[in-house]
């Protein structure tokens, strides 16, 4: 298992995957790392088949929810860049933070 670079909120675009989605920019719901996949917000809706359960006042029938997709079908989005880019480390004297390699600016 690789280490990641993505957290948990982090903006990120969709580059390679299903037509519909390719492109599309979301902000990182899950990190699934045993499977090095993601949860992104409005990509790669799937249904669900919910069983109605009474107790726990669940409705049943069929949901919408957003599945996982590989991370290596995403990259960060940069807001200076306006693209996706690769993310690096800088390390100061007591911390480190996460860069974007384009432009420079600091992420965290």
């Amino acid at each position: 298992m690789s280490t990641q670079k993505m957290k948990k909120g982090d903006p990120v675009i969709v580059v390679s995957g299903k037509k519909e989605d390719k492109g599309k920019k979301g902000k990182i719901i899950r990190l699934l790392t045993e499977k090095n996949r993601v949860v992104v917000e409005k990509i790669h809706i799937v249904k669900e088949y919910v069983k109605a359960n009474p107790q726990k006042n669940i409705q049943g029938g069929i949901v919408d929810r957003e599945g996982s997709i590989p991370l290596a079908a995403i990259m960060y989005y940069c807001s200076e860049c306006e693209q996706g880019v690769r993310i690096g480390y800088k390390i100061e004297k007591d911390s480190k933070h996460r860069v974007c390699k384009k432009c420079g600016v600091v992420v965290d």
